[in-house]
């Protein structure tokens, strides 16, 4: 009995992946798949305690309304790039984050998405700010 009592606080205890829709988008030329984290739970949780991400993979986080978010590193042990969007999908500012750091990276501006992949995913692509990722209609709404 005891061990069978370790076992389901042990699982209750582990790290939980969330259940997130996966879409396509592309920006450019470029397609890559993301993880969509329209819900709180699947925000909070977001990329943490994951060892690895797909060379055109990432999390989209999707607000239930724009204003300035702020991304931190917190138990994410990937490094990443982090661009926020507005409404339309424009990029307003990129940001390269660190693993394990409480270090805050902001937008600019009023972003209604989030968007995380590898480190230097977009440098990598000449992807900038001010141009726009496609296939945002297919994300569903925060909840």
């Amino acid at each position: 009995m005891r061990v069978f009592a370790f076992i389901l606080v042990f699982l209750l205890s582990a790290p939980g992946k969330a259940e997130m829709p996966v879409r396509q988008l592309r920006i450019s030329h470029h397609t890559f798949s993301v993880e969509v984290a329209h819900t709180e739970p699947a925000r909070v949780q977001g990329l943490m305690f994951r060892q690895s991400l797909g060379e055109n993979d990432g999390m989209l986080f999707v607000f239930s309304h724009p204003e300035r978010y702020s991304m931190w590193m917190m138990n994410t042990d990937i490094p990443l790039s982090v661009a926020f969007l507005d409404e339309k999908g424009v990029i307003l500012n990129i940001a390269d984050m660190m693993p394990r750091t409480a270090t805050t990276h902001g937008s600019t501006g009023a972003a209604k998405y989030a968007l995380e992949m590898n480190l230097g995913w977009f440098v990598a692509r000449n992807i900038k700010p001010g141009q726009r990722i496609e296939g945002l209609e297919k994300v569903p709404a925060a909840e």
